[in-house]
């Protein structure tokens, strides 16, 4: 697995955008998905309409994942 982030395309609300996020966010961020049964453009949808307006997509997504696996 790479340390750099890889860009991929998620489509929130109909709207296509790109987030960088190192393969290991990825992988567990596809996992937490697939363990509520949702998509991941849906997860992606509803980390977005909870993040803040100082925090960015890439970011709130990574807290989201170390939230899931500390319990929180």
């Amino acid at each position: 697995m790479s340390a750099a982030p890889r860009k991929h395309s998620l489509t929130l609300r109909g709207h296509r955008t790109s987030v960088s996020l190192e393969d290991e966010f990825w992988q567990a961020f596809r996992e937490i998905a697939a363990q509520r049964e949702t998509a991941l453009n849906a997860l992606a949808a509803e980390i977005d309409e909870a993040r803040g307006a100082d925090a960015g997509l890439a970011s709130a997504i990574r807290v989201f994942v170390l939230r899931h696996y500390r319990g929180r």
